[in-house]
């Protein structure tokens, strides 16, 4: 091997590294009962980015001098059976390289935030360590080259975010949300798996170099897989995007995320989590050629999520839960601008609309104060945009617009009553059933089912 692909092969660890050494410090510390100062684990935060950041913008560079659009680091195989092997491989590309650098970029900026703004926090470690977690998970997924190992940042950042969201865990509304957002990533998790199976049988194994071709994103040739499989493909890959970026029918998770830090939503659900989705739809855009139903069926994802989005942003009453829509409605366009191949376009759109989100989450904390300021500068309110559709719909269309907005689509309400109610009462007949099969052995009644109900708060807020 050149001595050139050996310092781009030993950048390339050194891009992973990076967070992966940041969770083991602050990891290991809070097992072992060694709490860091605030400036310590400050420190660590930014050298880790720091360095990680350079790292990628290295791999940039010498691909940049090399001439070269598709490079492989393979770390081995860890798994071998006769039907299946797990190999751990990350690839650099136009669209791994740059999604990257984004991560690092907007991770750095938001932690040097964080720091100030968690200030004397009781869980000032506990959030750094969630958040070197979805750092990790963010360069995991960007720079995976087979499914199994993309699966292992997506699952990261899933983690990451769910605890996040139930950070204030004193009060019984992040809990509750942070429940609710991790059941709609187990959807989205377990379609991911069921695509990971799928594309085991199509190609023999996971590697998306087999699946999607070996060529340079994205004027990498076409699978060689036909529109049927191509579509169950895709289909799985949809959903999966779709619940991991608030995609309908999963928006209503979104405006429930807020009651995390402000941090956590400006890096999570401003800037890079919420674009997760429509990463890996670029990502398999090569498959997404080989189906056009799948294509049609992307935009009017995309658009009928825009749509939506649109209409409930308007009627917020906090500046957090605005922006979260606002945020929707530009992943709604990117994912249709993918469907109908708009490549570069999509990854573009997702760039710049990343770092605008970011600083406005940042900045939301001090806009009312400044709104006030500026009203009482003025000595009267600031006018305040009307309702869409009001020149031209009659009272009767916009009251029923209005309540749409104010009922987010009637999405939670769909999946309280027709997926998650349906597995709840599943679930708890088999706990009956099974209790019922205790007692009739021991012959009495056992303790869980005197003491314990079937239900939890949790469950109950679900249903």
């Amino acid at each position: 091997m050149p001595d050139s692909w050996q310092w781009i092969t030993a950048a390339g660890v050194c891009v992973v590294a990076a967070p992966a050494l940041l969770v083991l410090y602050l990891g290991a510390s809070s097992l072992l009962g060694r709490k860091l100062s605030e400036r310590a684990i400050s420190k660590a935060v930014l050298t880790a980015t720091v360095c990680g950041l350079l790292a990628s913008l290295a791999v940039l560079a010498m691909m940049l001098i090399l001439g070269t659009r598709h490079v492989v680091v393979d770390l081995g195989g860890w798994v071998h059976t006769p039907r299946f092997h797990f190999l751990v491989k990350f690839v650099f590309d136009r669209l791994s390289v740059p999604f990257a650098i984004l991560s690092f970029l907007l991770s750095g900026t938001i932690a040097a935030f964080a720091t100030r703004y968690m200030h004397r926090e009781q869980g000032y470690n506990r959030f750094f360590v969630l958040y070197s977690l979805f750092v990790l998970g963010m360069v995991v997924t960007s720079l995976a080259d087979t499914i199994e190992t993309l699966f292992i940042g997506w699952e990261l950042v899933g983690l990451s975010s769910a605890l996040l969201v139930a950070f204030y865990q004193e009060r019984p509304a992040p809990s509750r949300n942070g429940l609710w957002v991790w059941s709609v990533y187990r959807i989205s998790d377990a379609a991911l798996l069921l695509a990971a199976v799928v594309l085991h049988h199509m190609a023999g194994e996971g590697d998306f170099d087999r699946l999607l071709g070996a060529g340079p994103w994205p004027e990498g040739p076409p699978s060689a897989v036909s529109g049927r499989e191509a579509f169950l493909m895709g289909a799985l890959l949809l959903v999966a995007a779709a619940g991991k970026s608030g995609l309908v029918p999963f928006s209503g998770w979104l405006p429930r995320a807020m009651e995390g830090p402000t941090p956590s939503s400006a890096i999570f659900y401003g800037a890079l989590s919420v674009h997760l989705g429509a990463f890996l739809l670029l990502r398999v855009s090569p498959l997404l050629e080989c189906s056009l139903p799948l294509c049609v069926l992307i935009v009017v994802l995309g658009l009928t999520t825009a749509a939506l989005a649109h209409l409930a942003g308007t009627v917020q009453t906090d500046i957090k839960s605005a922006l979260c829509f606002a945020s929707l409605t530009q992943v709604g366009i990117i994912v249709a601008e993918i469907g109908l191949g708009l490549r570069y376009v999509a990854l573009v759109h997702l760039l710049g609309h990343a770092c605008l989100r970011t600083l406005q989450f940042v900045r939301a904390p001090t806009l009312l104060h400044d709104y006030h300021t500026l009203e009482n500068a003025i000595g009267e309110h600031l006018p305040r945009r009307p309702f869409p559709l009001y020149r031209w719909a009659g009272e009767p269309v916009r009251i029923r617009f209005y309540r749409l907005a104010l009922e987010r689509g009637y999405l939670d309400v769909c999946l309280r009553t027709y997926f998650i109610a349906p597995f709840v009462r599943l679930f708890r007949w088999c706990d009956a059933m099974e209790r019922g099969w205790t007692d009739f052995l021991t012959g009495d009644e056992s303790r869980a089912s005197g003491e314990v109900k079937p239900t939890s708060a949790g469950f109950d807020e679900l249903t």
